[in-house]
């Protein structure tokens, strides 16, 4: 999924890494989860609740938190040395606790090269007013 990059941050890598975390999402793969996600991430969902990494890996791994459909819409992607900045427009469909819900918000995604491999390190997401 996610490669091994060793010259400097293109937005094509930084979009393709965004791209595996996705389908890894939709897909439940933890193991591609736990490469892709940074040991220090930060995950605000737009219902304000927030996760680390291990929270989220075990929401989505008890299928508390099941990504069924997810969309970005008009990227930017801001490269700042080793850092990423994604910001956007998204829709996702989940299922969170039982629960089945669409939601539409705008987001910033930050990614870090570390470890020779591009990191998922930070999610905000605000919700779109009705």
């Amino acid at each position: 999924m996610n490669k091994s990059l060793t010259s400097s941050l293109s937005v094509a890598d930084v979009l393709s890494a965004e791209d595996d975390r996705y389908e890894a999402q939709i897909e439940g793969d933890i193991e591609a989860l736990d490469r892709l996600l940074g040991k220090d991430l930060i995950y605000f969902h737009s219902s304000t609740i927030k996760d680390t990494k291990d929270s989220f890996i075990k929401a989505i791994e008890t299928e508390k938190l099941i990504y069924e459909e997810m969309e970005r819409f008009d990227s930017r992607v801001r490269i700042y040395g080793d850092i990423a900045v994604i910001t956007g427009r998204a829709q996702f469909k989940v299922v969170s606790r039982g629960r089945q819900k669409n939601l539409d918000m705008l987001f910033h995604s930050i990614w870090i090269m570390r470890d020779q491999r591009l990191q998922f390190i930070s999610w905000q997401a605000t919700p779109m007013p009705d």
